[in-house]
């Protein structure tokens, strides 16, 4: 099968941006880089480089100026006739001591139900230049997935060796070693293709190592925090903090993403090039959810073999306790400290809220864009840092008939369901005594406080969204 980039040239408009981060990362060939703050550094000064509005505008244009053909062998499995919710990419290539590719596989179909399979595909990019061993390993998961592959599940695949660019010879950023160049700039490469394969099969794209195994419901769970972001915007959610594990993109990003990573495939390794990815399209920061759905487990590494012990301490293997917290606005007359606006107390990330000293008749409302019935409310206030900056006297109501109000939106009736208690509220089986639909959630402070107000998560749970 082959499958094109769109092909024209532009020449112009890319070369600022080329030339750039070319001389930047060019000049640390010498050997006085080596230190891990130098490196940081020299990551750093070539970020700032890249992120001026010129280079963002030429890299906007990089959309229809890089080409490259890629003709994909199919190992297994057969295209998608209709287009997913999520497609699940990971490459692998053969390792010097050990294979994980088989118990990744098998956690990410055990982690999942059969209502999750249909709206998800996953794509292994077998990427050796080995064939025999590429064929060994299809043949390996074919035996032990096969009523996947027969489902429309799974795919793998494999991008020639033809179509890669230049693998030796390469410029010794960094001071890397020559064979770890190699290396890295060859996953570049691999993922890249990896990328196009996958830019039409779905909405959204996760990417994952071949060695990491999943929370349970995962998908249902990155779901819900994709829900949780409509309405903002983002280029880039994380569900691990490691490598490149649990990476979430819009699939109508993919094709970008794959010329950048195949236009500086040699100059520094790909988690380096994502942020510089997410930068240029105006994500400053991070997003990224807690707990983590994704673990690293490979003992060996795919590089020379080497002991790889990482593990993201954030994971939990069956977060069951993962709120709905509906897509919403958030008001509230707080006087905001800095940038801890109040959106950042409703979201699972580590992000909170923070106000200066409220006052009596103060309020924090949630107004749900579609009326839910909710389960259960729990709000914490406070940090371990700042554990003085608690809620001290405020009561949670529940409000209907939301309406405009001073050309805001508001709720004209509110139920009264509970007080904070130390700074805590919890209210479980809420519809049960108050089984209408709810349109606000308001936080009212019923005590004037000289400390200041942390709030760190509210965590919302529906018994159903109403339409």
């Amino acid at each position: 099968m082959r499958i094109y980039f769109k092909k024209s040239i532009l020449i112009i408009g890319f070369t600022s941006l080329l030339f750039i981060l070319f001389v930047v990362l060019s000049s640390k060939n010498e050997d006085d880089v080596s230190t891990k703050a130098e490196k940081l550094l020299s990551r750093e000064i070539s970020l700032q480089q890249i992120n001026s509005e010129q280079n963002l505008q030429n890299f906007k244009d990089l959309w229809h100026s890089y080409s490259y053909n890629v003709s994909y062998d199919f190992l297994a499995g057969f295209p998608v006739q209709k287009q997913k919710f999520l497609a699940i990419g990971l490459s692998s290539v053969k390792r010097k001591r050990g294979n994980y590719v088989l118990e990744t596989l098998k956690s990410i179909f055990e982690k999942s139900t059969d209502e999750e399979l249909k709206e998800m595909v996953v794509v292994v990019h077998l990427a050796d230049f080995d064939k025999a061993w590429n064929m060994k390993v299809a043949k390996d998961i074919s035996t032990k997935f096969a009523r996947r592959i027969l489902s429309g599940h799974l795919l793998i695949i494999h991008a020639p060796q033809e179509h890669y660019p230049p693998l030796e010879g390469l410029k010794r950023n960094f001071n890397d070693a020559e064979n770890r160049v190699t290396f890295r700039s060859k996953q570049n490469v691999d993922y890249a293709f990896l990328l196009n394969f996958c830019a039409n099969l779905s909405s959204y794209y996760l990417m994952i190592e071949d060695d990491v195994k999943c929370s349970k419901s995962f998908f249902t769970i990155i779901k819900k925090s994709i829900a949780s972001r409509k309405g903002t915007y983002w280029v880039t959610l994380e569900f691990s903090k490691l490598g490149y594990i649990g990476k979430l993109y819009h699939s109508s990003d993919l094709r970008r993403l794959a010329q950048f990573l195949l236009l500086f495939y040699q100059e520094m390794p790909c988690d380096w090039l994502l942020g510089h990815f997410q930068n240029l399209l105006a994500q400053k920061d991070v997003i990224r959810f807690k707990p983590s759905l994704f673990q690293h487990t490979g003992y060996y590494s795919s590089f020379l073999g080497t002991a790889n012990l990482l593990k993201d301490d954030d994971f939990e293997e069956d977060p069951s306790d993962i709120p709905d917290n509906p897509p919403a606005t958030i008001f509230t007359d707080i006087s905001t400290f800095e940038s801890y606006y109040p959106k950042k107390a409703y979201s699972n990330m580590d992000e909170y809220f923070w106000g200066k000293s409220p006052s009596a008749g103060n309020y924090f409302t949630i107004i749900f864009n579609r009326p839910a019935v909710l389960n259960k409310l729990r709000i914490y206030t406070g940090s371990n840092e700042r554990k003085g900056d608690v809620l001290q006297f405020g009561d949670v109501e529940l409000g209907s008939q939301l309406g405009k109000s001073r050309n805001q939106l508001e709720c004209s009736s509110y139920t009264k369901i509970g007080s904070f208690i130390d700074g805590h509220f919890q209210k479980d089986d809420i519809y049960k005594s108050y089984d209408s639909p709810v349109s606000c959630v308001k936080i009212v402070i019923t005590k004037s406080q000289s400390k200041w107000l942390i709030i760190q998560n509210i965590s919302i749970w529906t018994q159903q969204l109403l339409k």
